[in-house]
């Protein structure tokens, strides 16, 4: 799961790591010939702070020749000598990352990130190393390892909501109705959310609200018959606002706990089908509406994503096929460009390959 991405970052970790070290290097041989005076005299703390020939003697060390000379001005030679001699540090400067960031947007985007997405986890990691202030002897990879994985935990953690404990404080029946293209495995995701919310003690109902797709109805009761969970299906062609209707109306009733609505699935661009979706979420008013798509479409998602949130805004989204995606690009991408969180990855073909998406989940996959 995620293996090229993870082979990408690691890569851009080493040789940035490798970079780094070069630049410390640099430092610490500049250091002998200019901390040559004070190691004949140990210079205390409070002589730096109160003898004029300690402060005399800095502020001459920038005129003798030295390689850190070519550094950018916005980080002053003195400034990388001062840190190197007094407080045993280096400073990274931006001259030193400016190509290696570029090969980082490169890799992000072959991993299919979005464009906007890879561009603010570049920006975001530039800002936390341009600048900062390294102990000599650090560890450089660690360096820009925490830099990367603070800079993807930004884009992916858009939004606090904690699922579970939604469902537990709203208003039984809870209805969830869930939405997107055809082919992506979203009648199969309505069946693992049924046996995950089975095995935590509450009641299903599933409302068979795809009455456009050939043997969709089929498909979601013979889950439905494996599941042991009621079904409310109308025949192929019936409004599906009226299925969803009849469904919240029968798990009132039966005082059931949750209603799940699946939904025909098509594509954005298709006028009639997105206006019978309106309808569906106009007349029921569902407590949740969720976008499914594969984890492996990667841009495609990504955008398919977006347009859907245009048209039916929905609270977070499902990817499944994460198991087979080797890229990431849609898991980092999705929440970002919607502002709405990723709540669960499936991850295999049985009821049970199902896992709730955490940030730390998926930083610990490319890193571990």
């Amino acid at each position: 799961m995620f293996e090229k991405l993870k082979e990408k970052l690691g890569s851009f970790k080493k040789v940035l790591g490798s970079v780094i070290e070069e630049k410390e290097k640099e430092v610490i041989k500049t250091e002998p010939a200019r901390a040559e005076p004070v190691k004949s005299e140990p210079v205390k703390a409070e002589a730096i702070k109160k003898e004029v020939p300690v402060k005399k003697e800095i502020k001459e060390i920038p005129k003798a020749p030295e390689p850190a000379a070519k550094a950018p001005e916005k980080i002053g030679i003195f400034d990388k000598i001062k840190a190197a001699v007094l407080e045993q540090e280096f400073i990274i400067d931006e001259g030193s990352l400016k190509d290696h960031l570029w090969e980082l947007e490169m890799a992000l985007l072959e991993s299919d990130v979005a464009l906007p997405v890879a561009e603010k986890i570049v920006e975001s990691v530039k800002g936390e190393l341009v600048g900062s202030r390294r102990k000599i002897g650090s560890d450089t990879g660690k360096i820009v390892e925490t830099a990367i994985k603070n800079a993807i935990s930004k884009v992916i953690s858009v939004d606090s909501f904690d699922f579970d404990d939604f469902i537990k404080k709203s208003k039984k029946p809870v209805s969830i109705v869930f939405v997107g293209v055809n082919g992506t495995g979203k009648t199969t995701t309505v069946a693992k959310m049924a046996e995950r919310f089975m095995a935590q003690g509450y009641s299903v109902v599933i409302a068979a609200a795809d009455t456009f797709r050939a043997g969709a109805i089929e498909q979601i009761d013979r889950h439905a018959e494996n599941l042991g969970v009621k079904i409310i299906k109308h025949q192929e062609g019936a409004d599906p606002a009226a299925i969803v209707y009849d469904a919240v109306q029968f798990a009132k009733a039966k005082h059931k706990d949750i209603v799940l609505a699946d939904t025909a699935g098509r594509m954005h661009t298709n006028v009639n089908l997105m206006d019978q979706l309106k309808k569906v979420c106009r007349v029921n008013q569902p407590d949740l509406i969720i976008f499914v798509d594969e984890a492996v479409a990667g841009n495609d998602a990504v955008e398919r994503a977006k347009l859907f949130n245009n048209a039916v805004p929905f609270n977070g989204s499902i990817l499944t096929k994460a198991d087979a995606d080797s890229k990431g690009g849609a898991a980092i991408s999705i929440s970002y460009t919607t502002g709405k969180p990723i709540l669960f990855l499936g991850v295999g073909q049985t009821y049970k390959d199902l896992v709730k998406f955490e940030p730390q989940w998926l930083l610990a996959r490319l890193f571990e």
